[in-house]
């Protein structure tokens, strides 16, 4: 097979002080229970039962495993290995997190130091009964066996051993086990910082093995697998089989970018052989036959132990900046459930000054809100829905911007059109030509008359007109309220839930917040019912000298369309905007005076309901405008917006009772298991991070221990 020296020269360079600094600061984290939030870089070995895992750990440590051909492992087993001067090994269990306080106490205490290899099996045998596995109650734990070695001839290195794939239950297994055992080897492998070392036998096809589907499914193009080929020495020589598994380990058939390894472990018969026959019976086997082939690299534990240590050295390293960036981020979300959740609240002094926290918080975002002063980080992005919804004055003033053009474009009755005018395209609201309107008038007049003199109205009839005309008023400030009252209840709860926790906020709504809302909400409508009064009933009324200029723009309007009519007759043009030339230049004055001074209107009520329609469009105009300002200005602003931050502050929260103070605030078991997990939480994750920025720095010194040592191998 060739020279070894250049598979064994990787593990000299990887055994620097450095690397295993390295490996012991992300174990310790690990031991600390940090896994339980947030994914370290790790190595897992996964495989079909029987594949030959245990073989594989026993080689890379030395240490024997226990191992039945008819039961596979029934825990998760962490093996790390350090090289030191001297020889010594221990045995300890992690508790699941699905473990009592009282379990995880009795589990802690499972330590053991292991002075004589041989006891390694009992001590695992021991850890079993412990964890509640001797029986038949309980055949799979989510506790973790940790084991731990050291030794001049170990490599720096991590792994993490999982139990074995198997589908179909037998006696000693049932079908529920095989899916707990799925359950367990899957929420490894779908970790994107786990590598994953698929473990896979030559005794049974490829394609057959389970964990080779869950590999390619959970890393489909490769990017963190190493398979790792088992019992190389079952298959016969120059079979097709054979064959099948080198172009396997030549990465031809299915391709890994970390690639393939091949190793031959001791079979039964050679069970009790010492790990130096082992390696060198390994030695032998690859030394000859189509094994020659492969990269020297490639082949035996020689040199996987290096391989793997570099594997995991460098996706450590790789990992560390989206580490620091993930824990970060858990700090400041168990920072804010804290926040949330208050101090504790055993007393009624505890409970009020919880809900003084909170009405101070409340009331500095309510009016940062409505105000428009969106620095607080509660406000978020703008260009997210939830970051919109929270900025209340953003939301305000782009309904009431809604609310003015629906009122301007739809907010009359009528569209009045002049008879030669074209037919807009919009259905709302209805249109109606001047002249039909006129006779509309008409008939109202003819019902409405009073003392009047014939060619005038009753000025009565500018109420009536306009009243029908801005009948729809009330129905699109109704409308355009509730819009507004609702985005200030929405930003009220957003502002709640980030405040205050869920039970807390429970006790709010119910005897504060809303009736509160509700008491707006009522004075907001009552105010919207005095704006429209005045646009409802009554008589119209204005000061505004708007409306004079807007009635003289009317009768303007109509005297120039009757020139236009009287030129164009006169001199008989189609269009007033067509030339004329005049053939003896010579014009004739007093017949054209005659024709456009000749207006006098037959039907003198026709003429009046004219002069009355220009009177109550007049209004209209000045009226709409009022009632957008006033509503806006008296309904909106003054008995909604600025009554937001008023609904609950810390004089309120003075006003309160004993018994309204322990109902709004008194503390659940629930919130107080939940600030006792975020502190717990928070502790590790802030103690962690600290580790992780020291060993952000040392990871230069641990590559340039590594780059000395492997320049120094190399001389």
């Amino acid at each position: 097979m060739g020279d070894q020296s250049a598979a064994e020269t990787p593990l000299i360079s990887l055994q620097s002080k450095g690397h295993g600094d390295l490996l012991n600061i992300i174990d310790s984290l690990r031991s600390q229970g940090i896994s339980r939030y947030i994914d370290l870089p790790q190595l897992i070995v996964c495989g079909d039962q029987s594949s030959g895992k245990s073989s594989v750990l026993e080689a890379v440590s030395g240490i024997r495993f226990p191992t039945k051909d008819n039961l596979c492992t029934r825990f998760a087993t962490e093996l790390i290995l350090r090289r030191g001067p001297d020889s010594n090994a221990s045995v300890s269990i992690m508790p699941g997190t699905d473990r009592t306080d009282s379990e995880k106490t009795k589990l802690l205490k499972f330590h053991h130091e292991i002075v004589e290899l041989d006891q390694f099996e009992h001590l695992v045998n021991d850890a079993k009964e412990v964890m509640g596995l001797d029986g038949d109650a309980k055949a799979f734990s989510n506790d973790i066996l940790r084991v731990e070695v050291s030794g001049p001839n170990q490599p720096h290195l991590t792994l993490v051993d999982l139990p074995g794939l198997f589908q179909a239950g037998n006696k000693a297994q049932s079908d529920n086990d095989a899916q707990v055992v799925k359950d367990l080897v899957l929420s490894y492998m779908k970790k994107a910082r786990s590598i994953i070392l698929a473990v896979v036998s030559a005794k049974n096809d490829f394609a057959n093995q389970i964990v080779t589907k869950y590999a390619r499914e959970l890393d489909p193009q490769g990017l963190r697998t190493l398979g790792i080929i088992t019992k190389p020495d079952t298959l016969h020589a120059g079979s097709d089989s054979e064959r099948s598994f080198v172009d396997l380990a030549e990465n031809k058939d299915v391709n890994f970018r970390l690639g393939w390894h091949v190793l031959k472990n001791r079979d039964y018969d050679t069970r009790d052989s010492s790990a130096e026959e082992r390696d060198q019976a390994e030695k032998d086997f690859f030394s000859k036959g189509i094994w020659t082939t492969l990269p020297p690299t490639h082949v035996g534990i020689t040199s996987l132990k290096p391989r793997l240590s570099s594997l995991l050295k460098d996706q450590i390293l790789m990992e560390l900046p989206n580490l620091i960036r993930d824990v970060e981020g858990g700090v400041k979300e168990c920072q804010s459930i804290l926040e949330r959740l208050g101090g504790t609240r055993a007393t009624l002094d505890d409970q009020r000054r919880h809900l003084l926290q909170i009405s101070q918080a409340f009331s500095s975002l309510a009016k940062a809100a409505v105000g428009g002063v969106y620095v607080d980080q509660f406000f978020g992005s703008a260009m997210t829905k939830e970051g919109y919804n929270k900025r209340l004055r953003a939301v305000a003033k782009a309904i009431l911007t809604e609310f003015s053009d629906t009122m301007r474009k739809r907010g009359h009755a009528k569209y009045i059109l002049d008879d030669k005018e074209t037919q807009p395209d919009e259905v709302s609201p209805p249109r109606i030509r001047r002249s039909d309107y006129i006779q509309e008038v008409l008939s109202l007049m003819k019902r409405s008359s009073g003392c009047e003199l014939p060619g005038t109205y009753n000025p009565l009839i500018i109420g009536d007109l306009f009243f029908e005309q801005a009948s729809p008023w009330g129905s699109h400030v109704n409308a355009f309220m509730s819009r507004l009252i609702e985005a200030a209840r929405t930003t009220v709860n957003m502002i709640l839930d980030h405040i205050a926790d869920e039970e807390t906020i429970g006790g709010l709504m119910r005897q504060i917040i809303n009736p509160k809302m509700d008491a707006l909400k009522k004075a907001t409508e009552q105010k919207a019912v005095e704006v429209l009064a005045p646009h409802q009933r009554g008589h119209p009324n204005t000061y505004n000298h708007y409306f004079i200029e807007n009635v003289q723009k009317a009768k303007e309007s109509h005297w120039q369309k009757f020139l236009e009519e009287r030129l164009c007759s006169y001199f008989g043009l189609a269009d007033i905007d067509e030339a004329y030339y005049c053939p003896d230049n010579e014009i004739q004055l007093r017949p054209l005076l005659t024709s456009m001074t000749s207006r006098t209107e037959v039907d003198m009520d026709r003429f009046a309901c004219s002069e009355a329609i220009d009177c109550m469009q007049a209004y209209y105009k000045v009226a709409q405008k009022t009632l957008v300002d006033v509503f806006s200005e008296l309904a909106i602003e003054q008995c909604l917006l600025q009554k937001l931050p008023e609904m609950f502050t810390p004089e309120v929260v003075f006003a309160l009772g004993p018994d309204e103070i322990e109902s709004i605030a008194a503390e659940s078991e629930e919130s107080r298991v939940e600030r006792s997990r975020a502190t717990e939480k928070l502790k590790v994750l802030e103690s962690t991070l600290k580790v992780l920025h020291s060993l952000d720095r040392h990871k230069i010194t641990v590559q340039g221990e590594d780059e000395a040592e492997l320049s120094s191998g190399e001389d």
